[in-house]
């Protein structure tokens, strides 16, 4: 990891000092936030004002586009600065790529005609700021290894004008494919992060001495595989061919899990979280085949992905940047960080299991699944938001 330390004294208020701060801790208070508006929603049939859409649409756009997006971009502004060695975005720039994603989250709730068009704006400016602050730095240093994430952030960006053309009309398709080709797009960024540092956090992180094997036909086959499963997924209607590739993409993905495993994973939270993250992706694909051979509901299996895989591994891994960011010791944390996940397991079971063990009670456990998810992240918000507002413990800008 490169420190980049410039001189400068950090002020007291280090909000927009490094990209994680602002976009963590909103990840943090968004995802408690939507939450209980979609409890109000769904459990409790609230109609609550929301413009131009309607409220599941909402609940999965804001999902993928609004929490999931505020974790990437924070860990994407931040890792930037140790692929490259150039100062990450911060001050007036950093927190105008914020209020851009902030305006984009709050405009569906403002009355009148032109809510839906600034919710588009905004976070089409919100999606190119962000593409702009981690292509500069890779291009000034010739880092094209990094185009593949860029590529990725250009994709995001396109999918979610698709859903925007359909809210607004001028798609039929739209709304679905851009919520769909949304995830994915966030499953692929989360599997390329996740092969670049979950094997070296295991190598650092654990007590006993191992070596992640990584396997060069599992990085091509991962990703070709996962290329052509998303755009028939997206865009066709081949089950059969659907299915078969989902079962690939679980041997593969559970193939790497096992080359990464070593028993020291089980005593460290930080590293057991986004093991289990990783897992619950992979497990996501063999649900995917059983939800096209066996008729599985379609809603667990994005779920699988979205709750156990995106949400496990987004706050395992804000929990150790942030940590590591803000000059704490991450070998040594907070004990409270294994309740945190905890929850977000549960959370991930009342979800998937409990509604196919007892389909009868299917609205009580979303309910409690939601329950479980809000405590889960408002515990994140308590312990982390303290120390993302201030400056780092050792004094160093960043």
């Amino acid at each position: 990891m490169i420190q980049i330390d410039n001189g400068r004294t950090p002020p007291a208020f280090a909000l927009f000092e490094l990209g994680f701060r602002p976009f963590f801790s909103a990840a943090g208070l968004f995802a408690v936030i939507t939450m209980l508006l979609w409890m109000l929603m769904y459990v409790f049939s609230e109609q609550l004002p929301l413009s131009g859409i309607y409220q599941a649409s909402w609940h999965a756009h804001e999902m993928i586009y609004g929490y999931a997006m505020a974790a990437v971009a924070g860990f994407l502004l931040t890792a930037v600065s140790n692929w490259t060695g150039i100062p990450g975005t911060r001050g007036s720039t950093l927190a105008s790529l914020f209020a851009l994603w902030l305006v984009a989250r709050v405009a569906w709730f403002i009355p009148g005609e032109f809510s839906v068009p600034l919710a588009a704006t905004a976070d089409g400016l919100f999606m190119l700021g962000l593409i702009v602050s981690v292509s500069l730095p890779v291009i000034r240093v010739r880092q094209w290894t990094q185009l593949g994430i860029i590529s990725k952030l250009w994709l995001i960006l396109a999918a979610n004008g698709l859903f925007y053309a359909g809210v607004l009309g001028y798609s039929e398709q739209g709304e679905r494919w851009g919520l769909y080709a949304g995830l994915y797009m966030i499953l692929a960024l989360i599997f390329v992060m996740a092969r670049r540092v979950l094997p070296f956090f295991i190598e650092r992180g654990v007590d006993e001495a191992c070596s992640s094997n990584n396997r060069l036909w599992i990085d091509i086959a991962s990703l070709v595989l996962f290329l052509v499963w998303a755009t028939l997924d997206v865009f066709t209607h081949q089950a059969t061919v659907i299915a078969w590739l989902s079962l690939g993409l679980f041997a593969v993905h559970a193939w790497r899990l096992f080359d990464w495993h070593t028993p020291g994973i089980w005593r460290k939270p930080l590293l057991w979280s986004l093991y289990l993250g990783y897992a619950s992706l992979t497990l996501g694909f063999l649900l995917k085949a059983l939800s096209l051979w066996q008729g599985l509901p379609p809603s667990l299996v994005l779920h699988t992905f979205a709750v156990g895989g995106i949400g496990l591994m987004t706050i395992g891994m804000m929990s150790r940047v942030a940590l590591g960011h803000t000059g704490r010791d991450v070998f040594n944390p907070p004990g409270i960080l294994a309740a945190m996940f905890v929850l977000v397991i549960i959370a991930t079971i009342t979800r998937v299991v409990l509604p196919l063990v007892d389909p009868a009670h299917y609205t009580i456990w979303i309910g409690t699944s939601q329950v479980f998810w809000i405590l889960g992240f408002a515990l994140f918000s308590a312990v982390y938001i303290p120390q993302l507002v201030r400056p780092r413990v050792d004094g160093r800008p960043g």
